[in-house]
């Protein structure tokens, strides 16, 4: 620690950095699949997001666009349905890039609090919290009606929505502030150019993977690099059951 009362964190980007793939659509496939949906229709939500993408659509905007496809959902089923699809990823392995969960433990070990930082959502992270032992979630959160508790469609009307790009270091600098984190000597991770604010609030930082925008950042400041996450396996699906509240028939 710097003094007797900051101390320093690790914020960890998810998808692509501390796990293998993207669990938003890992989930999406599961859930669907729950659903007793065809394959096809998730595969086909995904080549529409990144075809937005493609297209110059922000990462901000494509995030929004993905969390349209919760509107009606009920939040108590996405919940224990992105709890059984974790379970399932941990029962199959490979869900976890190593090195980066590694340097999560050595963090945690130092006495550094451990911050997941993404453009996920509560359902499909905190179990990966839970598993990890991280300290704080900092990420996107849709808006959940209060009475009937469904999805809307929309984000949360908070601040840093959706949590992407430079909406990641205004968080990660509130979360500081609030807990006494020295953020120069604190630690950043991330696989992707957009992750490139979050490294650039503390004192060092770890680029993931290959990313060239982020390569040259690293080139220029000094950052360490990691090796790029293996691509993981299948998403492992559950049986259909249409009949669950919630389902789309």
């Amino acid at each position: 620690m710097t003094s007797a009362e900051h101390r320093p964190a690790a914020f960890f980007d998810v998808d692509n950095t501390l796990t293998r793939g993207t669990a938003l659509f890992r989930f999406l496939a599961y859930w669907y699949a729950a659903q007793g949906r065809p394959a096809h229709d998730a595969v086909r939500e995904r080549q529409r997001l990144k075809a937005m993408t493609t297209a110059g659509v922000s990462r901000e905007e494509t995030n929004r666009a993905f969390f349209r496809l919760l509107a009606g959902a009920p939040a108590a089923e996405i919940t224990r349905l992105a709890e059984d699809w974790f379970r399932a990823e941990l029962a199959q392995g490979c869900f976890f890039h190593e090195p980066v969960l590694e340097a999560l433990h050595a963090h945690r070990r130092n006495g550094d609090l451990a911050v997941l930082v993404s453009g996920s959502f509560p359902a499909v992270l905190l179990p990966v919290l839970e598993h990890c032992g991280a300290h704080h979630l900092l990420c996107t959160e849709p808006e959940i009606t209060p009475v009937a508790r469904t999805y809307t469609g929309r984000l949360a009307d908070r601040p840093h929505q959706p949590m992407i790009g430079s909406a990641k270091a205004g968080a990660v600098r509130e979360l500081a502030a609030a807990h006494r984190i020295d953020l120069a000597s604190s630690t950043g991770y991330g696989d992707h150019v957009s992750d490139a604010p979050l490294l650039s609030v503390t004192g060092r930082a770890v680029i993931v993977g290959d990313d060239p925008d982020l390569r040259r950042l690293a080139a220029h400041h000094g950052w360490h690099r990691l090796p790029k996450a293996p691509l993981p396996p299948a998403v492992p699906l559950p049986e259909p059951n249409p009949a669950r509240p919630g389902a789309l028939l």
